[in-house]
């Protein structure tokens, strides 16, 4: 696998990128477009909230048809809780991208991400989409990264590639997300593009293991959203023998697919609003692997442990509590705990008995920027690992005045 250093969405061959300021927002830019040049095999998750906005309303729907050919995004609007107008809108949207861009209406996708409860102006993704200029370039990938932003202080891509079956394969993919993150998604946006030609089913199944062993893995606040999304495309342009579930390149794609996926979604995290740390959790010697997706998702969403990663305090029972807490049955006495960086290791817990430790050294492992937990419980052999960050003052002030 080849990582592209400056890759994303715009990176594999067919698609065509963009990112303008259409108005929703004061400045930035707040409308991206992505195009393939034909059509392509489309797999899509969305939130698990019951509340759902109005464009994935309207993905969920046009979903029943796999083929996709174009996905129209808007950021400072989230187009959600806003009733008949706000599905009104997204019919309006992608009738207007059917036209502009010559695709079938149930082709496009459509996705926003904002301010919930503020009706769309509609009219200005209108115009937009008239306006919008697209091309394969990088610097259009990039536009189209900027223009989904909305807390994020940074862009979010990433591009690889493979070989498979003799044929160069290529991954790229944008996303968005800061706050109001939390497993099962959270009000982010993920879009993968990839030339790769393979089985809907395939496509499908794949991107559904990828989102539980990745964006499901992720916190920052604790709040699902109305809004989340995962998109992937796969327009066939690589060339290659169609993928199928018994083909032996299979295994190259699935590890390149989801090394794309975990980057986003580590992306999404080490971006958290507020945040100064990033913090793995990883559990290990779990009777199943969904008793330790449990457990790790159980300290990185404890409100009290995120804070003392802030504070760079070594409170270990607050880790051990989420554990306690989380409604997997364990033996505490078997549990063991270390605190890592690249500052060195603290054992804290070994087999349920406290270690004496020297603070100063703690306090230097913690000090550093990515901090690993590791969790061991001797109950099996089963592992999993979860993504976080820190809970800062700084969340509080964002979140204060989102609005404005």
């Amino acid at each position: 696998m080849k990582i592209v250093n400056d890759g994303n969405a715009a990176f594999p061959n067919g698609f065509q990128l963009g990112g303008m300021h259409c108005g929703i927002k004061k400045e930035n830019l707040d409308l991206a477009v992505l195009f393939s040049e034909k059509p392509a095999i489309a797999a899509v998750k969305t939130t698990t909230n019951c509340v759902k906005a109005a464009p994935i309303l309207w993905c969920n729907e046009v979903m029943k048809n796999p083929l996709k050919q174009l996905i129209v995004v808007n950021s400072g609007n989230a187009n959600a809780c806003t009733g008949i107008k706000g599905q009104e809108a997204v019919e309006e949207t992608a009738k207007k991208a059917a036209a502009v861009f010559s695709v079938e209406e149930d082709g496009v996708l459509v996705a926003s991400t904002g301010v919930i409860g503020v009706p769309l102006p509609v009219e200005k993704i209108l115009t937009g989409l008239e306006k919008i200029s697209l091309d394969h370039s990088i610097d259009a990938g990039t536009n189209a990264a900027k223009a989904i932003l909305t807390t994020d202080t940074g862009i979010k891509t990433i591009g690889v590639e493979v070989e498979i079956k003799g044929k160069t394969v290529k991954i790229g993919g944008m996303a968005k997300g800061s706050g109001m993150i939390h497993p099962n998604m959270a009000t982010m946006l993920s879009f993968v593009t990839t030339d790769v030609a393979i089985e809907p089913k395939l496509l499908d199944m794949l991107l559904m293991e990828a989102t539980e062993e990745t964006y499901n893995m992720i916190s920052v606040d604790g709040d699902t959203s109305t809004n989340d999304m995962v998109t992937v495309l796969a327009n066939g342009m690589a060339g290659n023998e169609v993928l199928s579930p018994d083909d032996a390149d299979l295994e190259i794609f699935k590890e390149a697919f989801l090394y794309v996926h975990k980057t986003l979604a580590k992306k999404i995290v080490r971006d958290g609003e507020g945040a100064t740390k990033f913090v793995e959790v990883e559990v290990r010697g779990a009777k199943t692997q969904t008793d330790a997706k449990i457990l790790a998702k159980s300290v990185i969403t404890s409100n009290l442990f995120k804070t003392a990663m802030f504070g760079e305090d070594a409170n270990w029972g607050r880790a051990l509590c989420a554990l306690g807490y989380s409604g997997v049955d364990f033996d505490p006495l078997k549990v063991s705990l270390v605190f890592s960086s690249q500052a060195g290791m603290v054992t804290l817990l070994n087999d349920g008995v406290p270690i004496a430790f020297d603070e100063d050294e703690a306090l230097a492992v913690l000090k550093e920027t990515d901090m690993h937990i590791g969790v061991e419980l001797e109950e099996g052999s089963e592992k999993a690992i979860a993504w976080g960050c820190d809970l800062s003052y700084e969340y509080v002030k964002i979140n204060g005045d989102y609005r404005s």
